[in-house]
């Protein structure tokens, strides 16, 4: 999947860096990247989309985890479900997977996020041994898959191998379950080192970082490791998601797990830190001014039962985030900023929590999330402008209740009223890889998909 230099998307209406704008021609340039847009160009006779926007990327996903979807949903046998139960479910039926399901699975799984509008996916993977513990023969196997699936898909990857050594804050060994996750400091520098090289296989606008799971999982030793590995590229990490977590840290560390991290590292833009739905309002502040990202995702912490981010008092601060659809139950760009709005207006019994003098409910989420996905992943986009890659998404005009919408009322109808029904045309740093709201290689795509479910189902 290769951009054609010079090709030029028009649009009847696109949201421009400087505000929305009509009849705007887009051209892409063979690497990838936007050499021109042209406001009020003349588009009489050309073949057009209905509105333009840039596309955002998910911030965070678990790919294998969107073969469970639908496998957690009964009563289990202790008295009261929660994460913790749904856990011990995931780390069953990770042990049945094979790379080749890996990457069926994350093929499935990308181009099911490309035809909701994403662009580009910062792929937080922990899953890289064989069931019971023992490393493939190529340590960074299953890291291939997730790339070869990358290159079917032509979506923007970031990939983030996953640093993972414990099973809990007392250094317990790993599980069961969690075995095929485990690395000491030596052997996953080794692993991302392999990474790094099959990464070399992607197009340019492929990022590779680090993700050092959560401070449940690594030590101070491990964490600090996988910082000086990061340096200035992406690092993800898994950060206050449920009360448990948060009274195990602050057990063991002798702080909660944002109050920790920000006394104990200088947290800095390139860090993406996940969930975050404990914290404190002096924490949120906090994490607000670091001008890190904070990973929201809502359809999954609704699914988990986490807890609500304080999305208010962190946009009052100045704070940045982008959305990711975590374990992948269902992928929706649209319902994610839906459901994360709707949590504020529950919580606070309100209307329109996140919006502004200036700018909508939609426009203010929306922008978040392209602003915020573009920097968590390491990725020059977030803007459609000159010398950004070409990350870009169209939705239908014509759709009903688009019908009569100019500016923001656009992305109000669309998070709101609709959903991602409306994505015609997706290009990730000038591919076009949606068409017609259909992944240009779904066919073959979901055939591979079925085929691995009907397998799993036989192992399961």
């Amino acid at each position: 999947m290769s951009t054609v230099s010079g090709a030029t998307v028009i649009a009847e209406k696109a949201l421009l860096p400087g505000g929305w704008a009509k009849n705007v021609a887009v051209t892409l340039g063979a690497d990838g990247r936007i050499l021109s847009v042209e406001r009020d160009a003349a588009v009489a006779g050309q073949q057009t989309v209905g509105i333009l926007l840039p596309a955002p990327s998910n911030l965070h996903s678990h790919a294998f985890q969107r073969a469970m979807a639908g496998m957690s949903e009964r009563r289990g046998s202790e008295p009261r479900d929660s994460f913790w139960t749904w856990r011990q479910i995931m780390f069953r039926f990770l042990d049945a997977l094979s790379p080749d399901d890996v990457e069926a699975i994350a093929a499935f799984v990308q181009m099911e996020m490309l035809e909701a509008g994403y662009a580009a996916v910062g792929e937080f993977h922990y899953l890289h041994h064989q069931p019971g513990g023992a490393p493939y023969d190529n340590l960074a196997e299953l890291s291939e898959r997730i790339i070869a699936a990358a290159s079917d898909t032509g979506i923007g990857l970031t990939h983030l191998p996953v640093h993972y050594q414990f099973g809990g804050c007392d250094k317990r060994p790993l599980a069961a379950g969690q075995i095929r996750f485990g690395n000491d400091i030596d052997r996953f520098g080794k692993l991302h080192e392999l990474a790094t090289s099959a990464m070399k296989g992607l197009p340019e606008d492929a990022v590779i970082g680090v993700a050092p799971h959560s401070l449940r999982a690594v030590d101070r030793e491990g964490l600090n490791s996988a910082v000086t590995l990061a340096g200035s590229s992406p690092l993800h990490m898994h950060l206050a998601e449920q009360i448990p977590e948060v009274d195990e840290v602050l057990a063991a560390w002798g702080k909660r797990p944002v109050d920790w991290l920000l006394s104990n590292h200088d947290v800095q833009d390139n860090w993406c830190l996940i969930h975050c739905t404990q914290m404190t309002p002096a924490e949120t502040a906090g994490l607000a001014r670091t001008g890190a990202v904070a990973g929201l995702c809502p359809i999954t912490e609704s699914s988990l039962g986490d807890g609500i981010f304080d999305g208010v008092n962190y946009l009052a601060h100045g704070g940045r985030f982008g959305v990711g659809s975590d374990s992948n139950i269902r992928i929706s760009l649209s319902e994610e900023l839906r459901t994360l709005e709707y949590s504020q207006r529950l919580r606070d019994t309100c209307r329109a929590s996140v919006a502004t003098k200036e700018k909508s409910t939609g426009r203010v989420l929306f922008d978040g999330a392209v602003a915020g996905g573009a920097q968590a992943t390491g990725r020059a986009s977030g803007a459609m402008a000159e010398g950004h890659y070409a990350d870009l998404l169209a939705l239908d005009g014509n759709a009903i209740d688009l019908e009569g919408r100019e500016g923001d009322e656009i992305l109000d109808a669309w998070i709101f009223a609709g959903d991602d029904r409306m994505v015609t045309d997706v290009w990730s740093a000038g591919r076009h890889v949606v068409s017609g709201g259909n992944h240009v290689k779904g066919e073959a795509i979901r055939a591979k998909y079925r085929a691995t479910m009907t397998s799993l189902r036989n192992r399961l």
